[in-house]
């Protein structure tokens, strides 16, 4: 579904440029990632040192071969890296999306998070095939729950889905986008 190499150019806009991983950024990854908020939230472990973002990108160079999923740098230079922004195949059909996020400790609330999700729609529903984005978010993660609202994504009714993270099952809370609201934009 997320055909290698990405189309250039890569997605910018909104003061940001998105862009694929390196080994270069093993070091900034594992900055970003080795948090604690990234632990609660997100089931990246911590510590995240530079093995683990050695194995993290290693995985994520799979994923993308195989088709399914695209990870991202958030940056606003093209360069230095804030966060992440992913798009997962949800669905074995093809209809479905799910996309996650995660910005470093350092440069929150700044609203990378939101204006990367906007970014990254656009191949999110470059197959026709999907009919919704979907974002997984546990009920008390009031921040993410913003970014969703933000980027015009509604709480489904869908039932709370059960996911491991970190060792805890945790209940997630669908939020959608379904492809005709994204056009309608």
């Amino acid at each position: 579904m997320f055909t290698t190499p990405l189309p250039l150019p890569l997605p910018a806009g909104e003061g940001l440029q998105l862009r694929e991983w390196t080994a270069a950024d093993v070091a900034a990854l594992s900055a970003l990632f080795d948090d604690p908020e990234m632990d609660r939230w997100t089931p990246l472990r911590s510590p995240f040192d530079q093995a683990a973002a050695r194995a993290y990108l290693a995985h994520a160079v799979v994923r993308r071969a195989e088709g399914r999923s695209l990870q991202l740098a958030v940056t606003t230079d093209g360069r230095a890296p804030l966060g992440e922004v992913m798009v997962s195949v949800a669905e074995e059909d093809g209809t479905e999306v799910e996309l996650a996020y995660g910005i470093g400790a350092p440069y929150r609330r700044r609203g990378l998070a939101s204006r990367a999700v906007r970014l990254l729609l656009p191949q999110a529903f470059h197959a026709t095939s999907v009919r919704r984005a979907v974002l997984r978010i546990e009920p008390s993660n009031e921040a993410s729950a913003a970014v969703a609202r933000t980027t015009g994504f509604r709480l489904s009714d869908d039932p709370l889905l059960l996911r491991e993270n970190n060792g805890r099952t945790v209940e997630l809370a669908t939020w959608e986008l379904r492809r005709e609201a994204w056009a309608a934009g």
